[in-house]
C-alpha cells in the first residue's frame, strides 16, 4: 500500500536517476564542455530540470485529471524531437571545433591557442603564425549566439531550459501511465509529479557539476585532451541523435501505416 511519504521518497530518487538517461546527460554535455564555473554548471543544470519539469507536470496532470490519451503518432513525434535536438546540439559542438582548426599552408606555421571568457563561456582561440600572418578562426555560430545574447545572461539559462523542455516532452507520458497504475488519489499522483521533477532538477545539477569540473581539471592541464573531448561531446550527441531517429521513424515505424510505440 503506497503512503505519502512513500511516495515522496520514490519519486525523488526516480527523479534523480531519470536524470542519467543518457540522451539528458549527452545533451547537457554538449552545452556544460565549454563551461568551467561549477555554480554556473550548476544553474545550467537546474534550468533543464527546471524545463523538463514544466513539461512533465502540464502534460502530465492533463492525462491524471482528465484521462488524456496521446495518439501514437504524437508520441513518436515528440520521442523525435530529442533526436533532433542531440544532432542539433551535437553539431554545434563540432562546428565550434573544426572552425578552430587553421587552414593549411604551405609553410610550416607555430599554432598556439589560448583560452578566452566571455562572460561565463570559456573557449579556445587558435592562432596561426607564419611569417606576417595571425590569423583568427571565425567564431561558430554556438559561439557567436553566446556573444550576441550573453547581456544579463538570461540566453545562457533559455538554452537549457528549451532543452530540458523538449526532453520533457519524451518523457511525459510514461511517467503519467506509471502514476495512473500504481497511484489511485489523483492528489498524490500530482504530488509525485512535483517530486520527481525536484529529483530530476538535483540530479542534473550534480551531473553538470560533474561534467564541468571534469572538463576545468582536464583544461588547465592539457588543454589540447579538453578540446578534443569538446568534439567527442558533439560527434557522440550526433551519432546518438541519429540513432534515435533511425528507431523511432524506421524501427517503430513513425512514417509506416502502423507505427508502434511504448513509452519508456
Amino acid at each position: 500500500m503506497l503512503t505519502l511519504l512513500s511516495i515522496i521518497a520514490i519519486g525523488f530518487f526516480l527523479g534523480m536517476r531519470h536524470a542519467t538517461d543518457p540522451d539528458h546527460v549527452i545533451a547537457v554535455t554538449t552545452i556544460v564542455s565549454q563551461q568551467r564555473k561549477l555554480g554556473r554548471a550548476a544553474l545550467i543544470g537546474a534550468f533543464w530540470g527546471l524545463g523538463h519539469t514544466v513539461t512533465i507536470f502540464v502534460v502530465g496532470t492533463a492525462i491524471i485529471l482528465f484521462n488524456l490519451v496521446i495518439p501514437t503518432r504524437v508520441g513518436l513525434s515528440m520521442e523525435l524531437s530529442v533526436g533532433i535536438m542531440l544532432i542539433v546540439l551535437g553539431t554545434w559542438n563540432l562546428t565550434s571545433f573544426f572552425r578552430a582548426v587553421p587552414s593549411g599552408d604551405n609553410r610550416d606555421p607555430l599554432v598556439h591557442s589560448h583560452a578566452h571568457s566571455h562572460g561565463e563561456i570559456v573557449h579556445t582561440h587558435t592562432h596561426v603564425h607564419g611569417g606576417e600572418s595571425h590569423s583568427h578562426p571565425t567564431p561558430a555560430p554556438i559561439v557567436a549566439m553566446d556573444r550576441k545574447f550573453r547581456s544579463g545572461h538570461v540566453y545562457q539559462f533559455l538554452r537549457p531550459l528549451f532543452i530540458g523542455i523538449v526532453h520533457g516532452l519524451a518523457g511525459s507520458a510514461a511517467v503519467a501511465l506509471l502514476i495512473l497504475a500504481s497511484i489511485r488519489n489523483s492528489s498524490w499522483a500530482i504530488a509525485y509529479l512535483l517530486v520527481f521533477g525536484i529529483g530530476t532538477i538535483a540530479g542534473m545539477m550534480l551531473i553538470t557539476m560533474s561534467i564541468a569540473s571534469t572538463f576545468h581539471f582536464v583544461g588547465n592541464r592539457f588543454e589540447y585532451v579538453s578540446r578534443r573531448l569538446s568534439m567527442a561531446s558533439g560527434l557522440v550527441s550526433v551519432a546518438f541523435g541519429l540513432f534515435l531517429a533511425y528507431q523511432i521513424c524506421i524501427v517503430q515505424g513513425l512514417f509506416s501505416a502502423h507505427p508502434h510505440w511504448t513509452p519508456h
